[in-house]
């Protein structure tokens, strides 16, 4: 996975999937395939997002 990516894209990763999973049509093992899925962009936004808050503390700091 790219460290690169941007929360917008990673976000919108993690969107689509929720939507996969929601869907009447997927079953079991691909909503457990997407899940797991979408916890690395999941996890990637949280990294982004904590990212930017240190950087906000940090500024408050000054």
């Amino acid at each position: 996975m790219n460290e690169k990516m941007s929360f917008e894209e990673a976000l919108k990763k993690l969107n689509k999937l929720a939507e996969k999973i929601k869907s009447s049509n997927t079953n079991l093992e691909e909503s457990i395939a997407y899940y797991e899925e979408g916890m690395k962009y999941y996890n990637i936004c949280n990294e982004i997002l904590s990212q930017a808050n240190q950087k906000i503390e940090t500024f408050d700091a000054d």
